[in-house]
């Protein structure tokens, strides 16, 4: 009988027995379905984290108050209110004599607090830095512009993110309008571009201001929440951080490292951890998805055996007409072959529908989610379904072929 027939066979006998062949397939379907969607998923949110970082900006280092190890965050990001950096810091680390690798420099403080326009309100969050932060983060102005280093020094002006301009305003032209936050009365002098969620903020629902009118006027503070610096090279980086260091230590009168008030946080080096953490988290699942691909191996097997037991006296006649034990074997063996291949193009098909929608609906949510399928995987999945039906068909397939003809004949 050739290869064709053979498989014509085959599936002539999953089809008579549908409800079986369904359950049979249905592990495989989920294991490898559940393989193509975790490993997009992990490629998804590894360009998720790269895109964050690049609308963030390129070559960053941040200042935080606060020490923290090397395995974990300063302690200013679990809201606890620590007081070590000032806007003399700041200033030192924008001395060109003494940091010649720094393009910019911004202090930073935020907020929270209703922004109000005539009788139209909403809450949303103010952001405190320096004329320099445009050229140290990648914002974008739709209209207007950004504030100037003479406005800095104390102008009540404002430059909205995209969600405030349109809450507030609709299809008004916001620019000079006069809104208030915190009774304070504030000049819009731009708009920014629609961004989405950069560094897991949402650009577009906050409102920068100078840095001095943030601390004094609404938040009655001198100190900083972060120092955010831009360097001219990546290579320059490390350098430029053990500078910064150096100064901090000066400044604030510490003599031993273990004494440090303050963190030093480089984005390449946010970057290389959140990679590693989406990384190990996708193993992991993939680990997870392919145990489910065992179970279903295991599944086929125990429907294989049933199916022997059955059809005994089938094979016994078959081996009775001079089919070779071979031919047996292979019967059963093509059996799990085509049901495993078949709940593995199912899975395949299945997988990539369920990362397609579940990107759509990270990129509804506003994050810049890629749908991302590797061949790779795809041809992975196939082949380990496929390889799946060969291990646990074969025994099965063995145990058929071992089978006398006459006691099979006689079988009940």
């Amino acid at each position: 009988m050739g290869l064709l027939a053979e498989v014509k066979l085959v599936l002539k006998g999953l089809l008579a027995r549908k409800g079986r062949s369904f359950l049979t397939i249905l592990g495989i379907v989920i294991g490898v379905s559940g393989v193509i969607v975790i490993i997009s998923l992990g490629a998804g949110a590894q360009s998720l984290v790269l895109g964050q970082i690049n609308k963030l900006g390129s070559n960053l280092i941040a200042i935080q108050p606060g020490k923290s190890n090397d395995n974990g965050p300063p302690a200013a990001v679990f809201g606890i209110s620590i007081k070590t950096l000032v806007p003399g810091d700041a200033e030192a680390i924008a001395d060109k004599t003494r940091f010649p690798h720094i393009l910019a420099v911004s202090g930073y403080v935020r907020g929270a607090a209703p922004m109000i326009w005539r009788d139209q309100s909403i809450d949303s969050n103010f952001t405190g830095v320096q004329a320099t932060q445009p050229n140290i983060q990648n914002i974008e102005i739709e209209a207007g512009r950004f504030f100037d280093s003479r406005e800095e020094l104390g102008a009540n002006v404002a430059v909205l993110g995209y969600d405030v301009k349109d809450q507030l305003f609709g299809n008004q032209d916001p620019i000079g309008q006069i809104i208030k936050i915190k009774n304070q009365p504030f000049q819009v002098i731009g708009y920014m571009k629609k961004m989405g969620t950069v560094a897991f903020q949402n650009q577009d629902d906050q409102v920068y201001i100078p840095l001095v009118i943030a601390q004094n006027e609404l938040l009655g503070v001198r100190n900083l929440q972060q120092i955010n610096a831009k360097v001219d090279s990546s290579a320059n980086i490390p350098q430029t951080i053990e500078e910064v260091r150096q100064l901090l230590r000066e400044r604030h009168n510490i003599k031993a490292a273990s004494d440090e008030d303050f963190t030093i946080r480089n984005l390449a080096d946010a970057i290389k951890i959140l990679t590693t953490i989406t990384s190990a988290l996708s193993l992991f699942l993939t680990m997870m998805a392919a145990i489910a691909l065992v179970v279903g191996g295991i599944g086929i097997m125990n429907i294989m055996l049933v199916t022997v037991t059955e059809r005994t006296r089938e094979i016994g006649l078959r081996k009775a007409v001079g089919a070779t034990s071979r031919a047996v074997r292979n019967q059963f063996l093509l059996e799990a072959l085509v049901v495993t291949v078949l709940g593995g193009i199912v899975g395949v098909v299945l997988g990539v529908g369920i990362a397609y929608a579940i990107a759509l609906g990270a990129r509804y949510a506003g994050y810049d989610w890629a749908f991302v399928i590797s061949y790779v995987s795809v041809i992975l999945a196939i082949g380990v379904s496929a390889l799946t039906g060969i291990i646990f068909g074969l025994y099965p397939a063995v145990k058929a072929a071992q089978l006398n003809p006459i006691d099979a004949l006689r079988h009940e």
